[in-house]
């Protein structure tokens, strides 16, 4: 046999080696890559070491994150980052970074990130506050600065009035479910200006409903589940018995869908008889004629509102009542300059606002000691990005750190002290601020860019109404032998105090009296079997203002 035909021979013998040579080079570059998931690219911003894989994931605290987040950035600076899995986190821990990024550059940061459990599964893709920016987004925005601006907001205040007074009644006659007052008077100012119908009851099924599901769509939200779906997406393929918590986030989609549509379709129905009040469906209504989007997204729509108007505004109440229970002497000092300019014979008004600097100081202080979005809501970077040298890049989560920025104590010193005067002199709205000088801006809660909360000045207009009424009229005090503490939030994306004990008195057998004949005459304008209107209050309309282009 030829030594040609003898290696013709021979090749078929050496064909398995090649390919297990090639086997193992495909394993070896799946290893690298998998081993590269969760390692920092370079010259994105530091952040703590991480580990192949998970990155930085397993470091993520399952309680009180927003006290590690505020440790990261003492340790790591303004900017840090943080690797999630696949996915990179940019976290935002100055004023002036979320100024440059968020506000500045908005175009680029007006997105949101993924969320499959939170958006997809359990919100029907709807749920505003987390919608991915797009065209959908775009019309929805600005049918909500059609309704939330200054000039509309302030056709408002017949609401906010009435529920405040029946707010002080709760109080008079049954002070130690003034949590429930508070949720009922933030849902109730909610429900009328978004569905034209109040809420009477502190033990409404509805009201309840609408804040344990939204703590359970936050609590489902930041699960590790819900992160892993997004941080490995190969898991979102998952049949629906292996997935976790897809199904429980179909049922509370489904519980929390017939909630708000419900809402809606009543208003809806209202608007259609002509028995409806002024509110913001109405101008939903008109958009869906128009833009012909569905009764679902119009219930979440308006059910989104339903959540930001009810939770914020009772939960930093909550936070201040907490306050002035620790701090008495904020309280002394607040009811000092409310005597000073409303007496003994009446309540606080709105026109008294500019005439009471330092209760407009507890307001700015109480968001600012308590803010209820702790880490903000998470934006998204819609393509490559640097800031202060360090690249940000396309996809990225990027987070406002709320909480470290409010408790820099270079930006407030002693910062978990209640202290209104750090704000002694700014005599701007929140709103005005927001958009001012980022050094002087007092809360970062309300967010930033496109996505600052359109109802910033509803919720100013509410916090002084109440704060001013609740101190003019009640003493707060401690309760004795409980043992306050500041630090235990209770909650997930957004948080309040857990609940304590308040001895609370009417301050005077005369303010009672004042207090008491307000709710009786709010209950005359309200017919005695549904709780509703009679009538539309003087001065509202339903529509009182029209877009124009300076608006957009």
């Amino acid at each position: 046999m030829s030594r040609i035909q003898a290696n013709a021979l021979s090749l078929p013998a050496a064909m398995p080696s090649v390919v297990t040579v090639g086997i193992v080079f495909g394993i070896i570059w799946v290893s690298l890559k998998v081993l590269s998931v969760g390692r920092r690219a370079p010259g994105l911003p530091p952040g703590p070491p991480t580990v192949p894989v998970l990155g930085n994931l397993h470091l993520m605290p399952k309680e009180r994150p927003h006290l590690q987040f505020e440790k990261w950035a003492r340790e790591y600076g303004p900017i840090y980052s943080l690797m999630l899995g696949t996915r990179t986190m940019i976290v935002l821990s100055s004023d002036t970074a979320v100024k440059d990024v968020l506000t500045t550059r908005s175009g680029i940061y007006s997105d949101r990130p993924d969320m499959f459990i939170g958006q997809k599964i359990a919100s029907g893709g709807l749920r505003l506050v987390v919608m991915r920016y797009g065209d959908n987004w775009r019309m929805i925005h600005k049918m909500v600065h059609n309704i939330l601006n200054i000039t509309a907001a302030v056709t408002y205040l017949p609401y906010q009035d009435l529920e405040n007074k029946i707010m002080l009644k709760g109080f008079l006659d049954t002070p130690a479910d003034f949590l429930n007052h508070i949720r009922r008077f933030s849902y109730s100012l909610s429900t009328q200006m978004i569905f034209g119908y109040r809420c009477r009851d502190i033990n409404d099924p509805k009201l309840h409903q609408l804040f344990i599901n939204f703590e359970r769509w936050g609590e489902l939200s930041g699960s590790s589940s819900a992160q892993l779906a997004d941080l490995y997406p190969i898991m979102q393929k998952l049949p629906k018995f292996m997935a976790p918590n897809v199904r429980y986030a179909e049922r509370l989609y489904q519980t929390e869908k017939q909630h708000y549509v419900g809402h809606w379709m009543k208003a809806k129905q209202g608007l259609d008889v002509g028995t409806g009040m002024p509110c913001f469906c109405n101008d939903i209504y008109r958009a869906q004629k128009t833009q012909g989007f569905s009764d679902d997204a119009a219930g979440y729509i308006s059910g989104s509102l339903l959540e930001a108007g009810s939770d914020t505004t009772s939960s930093t109440l909550y936070g201040f009542i907490l306050a002035i229970l620790i701090w008495p002497e904020v309280q002394r000092k607040a009811q000092d300059e409310i005597d000073r300019v409303v007496g003994p014979d009446r309540l606080p008004v709105i026109d008294d606002y500019a005439k009471m600097p330092y209760l407009r100081q507890c307001i700015k202080e109480s968001l600012r000691w308590m803010p209820t979005v702790v880490l903000g809501v998470p934006h998204a970077a819609v393509k490559d990005d640097s800031y202060m040298g360090y690249n940000i890049p396309k996809g990225a989560t990027v987070i406002n750190n709320v909480w470290a920025i409010h408790m820099d104590p270079k930006r407030s010193p002693d910062p978990r002290r209640f202290d209104p005067e750090r704000f002694a002199g700014d005599d701007t709205t929140l709103y005005q601020s927001a958009m001012g000088d980022t050094k002087k801006r007092d809360t970062f809660v309300f967010g930033a860019g496109r996505r600052l909360c359109q109802g910033i000045h509803i919720a100013e207009r509410s916090l002084f109404l109440a704060m001013s009424r609740l101190l003019w009229g009640f003493e707060f005090s401690p309760t004795a032998g409980y043992a306050y503490d500041i630090e235990d939030l209770v909650g997930s994306i957004t948080v309040q105090p857990a609940k304590y004990p308040a001895v609370i008195k009417p301050r005077s057998r005369e303010k009672a009296a004042i207090m008491a004949d307000a709710a009786r005459d709010c209950n005359a304008l309200l017919d005695p079997d549904t709780g509703e209107w009679k009538q539309i209050p003087d001065g509202m309309a339903f529509s009182t203002w029209m877009p124009t282009k300076e608006d957009y």
